[in-house]
């Protein structure tokens, strides 16, 4: 391409640039743009970067092929019944459109590795859904590029505004928990939150908090715990609120296992739940209504959100705009048998 090809002020003519323009903008050969796009290896991180920001600058999109009649669905953890009911919802959205669902767990990391990223790229699925999970700016740099939508579902940092997202109402569901235990007449509540770094587990921690306040009733440092969201969490740390020297008669989980933790810790305390401790879950899934007795919690409506999240990008995929980039759908208490008036 010569400097009479160009536009004024240097810029390429107002067509879509071919690859050859692409590679001469960014120093490189064609193959190692075409390398880019296809996600292979033997690019080196450098290069990647400037090729993809050339990409960017440009808004080069490929066209020369279909995209995989797929959705990626990525999870960091899938440990229990809260992401089975999420690929229940993706699932559903999926069949509907004839799109076969790939899933990828990540054993607890919440970044997929390079190697995840460049399969993806060579899939190119119609959108990928990250559930609880952070892809780096650079993977949804080459996401954009390959032109491949990503929705973000309950994610774990401050969702970006050019990123799509669905999550739940945590806030008022902390705060309508609350609520029911203060109605109740408990005034020594604890809580045990999830990891605050991640927005869903301090905005329950947030409505707790600002249930407590509204009504009056002080929060006691000790009975707010930073506890992990599994059954050993709420044992772990249920046990230790009970052994305080004046404990709790009702006590507020970030999630169901953390509550079901929580009754075993009252039973090995010789406690029973409701008659000597309240115990309100948060996400109700199927086994609260079989817990002994039957779990109070927050429902969590977690197969819509898989589902939300699953139109969101297919919409995205269609070239459809989006009427929200981020959607928080409504949570609301269910009350069963664990919660009772306290002890007088």
């Amino acid at each position: 391409m010569t400097a009479t090809d160009r536009a004024p002020g240097g810029e390429l003519p107002r067509h879509r640039p071919t690859l050859a323009e692409i590679a001469n903008l960014a120093g490189v050969s064609p193959p190692t743009v075409s390398r880019v796009l296809n996600g292979q290896a033997g690019v080196a991180l450098a290069t990647r970067q400037r090729v993809e920001s050339v990409l960017r600058e440009h808004g080069y999109r490929r066209r020369d092929s279909e995209p995989a009649a797929i959705l990626e669905l990525v999870f960091h953890a899938l440990e229990s019944l809260w992401a089975l009911e999420i690929i229940q919802g993706v699932e559903q959205v999926a069949r509907e459109r004839g799109l076969a669902v790939v899933l990828t767990e990540m054993q607890g990391r919440l970044t997929p590795g390079r190697a995840w990223t460049e399969q993806v790229l060579a899939r190119r699925p119609t959108g990928v859904v990250a559930v609880f999970s952070e892809l780096t700016v650079q993977q949804q740099s080459q996401l954009a590029t390959r032109s491949i939508p990503l929705v973000v579902l309950d994610p774990t940092g401050e969702p970006l505004h050019q990123t799509p997202s669905v999550g739940a109402t945590n806030w008022s569901g902390g705060m309508a928990a609350t609520r029911h235990l203060l109605d109740l007449g408990h005034h020594r509540v604890a809580m045990l939150s999830g990891p605050t770094q991640w927005p869903c587990c301090r905005a329950r921690l947030d409505g707790f908090r600002a249930a407590m306040d509204a009504a009056g009733v002080y929060v006691d440092p000790a009975l707010v715990r930073i506890s992990t969201l599994y059954v050993e969490g709420g044992l772990r740390d249920g046990a230790e609120l009970l052994r305080l020297p004046d404990p709790p008669t009702a006590v507020f989980c970030s999630n169901d296992l953390q509550a079901l933790g929580v009754y075993e810790a009252a039973r090995r305390a010789g406690l029973r739940v409701p008659e000597d401790l309240s115990v309100i879950g948060f996400d109700d899934l199927s086994f609260t209504q079989w817990a002994g007795p039957p779990m109070t919690t927050v429902r969590q409506p977690l197969v819509q959100m898989g589902a939300t999240a699953a139109r969101m990008v297919l919409r995205l995929a269609d070239g459809e705009p989006l009427e929200q980039h981020r959607v928080e759908l409504a949570t609301t208490l269910v009350v069963r048998e664990s919660t009772a008036p306290p002890r007088t």
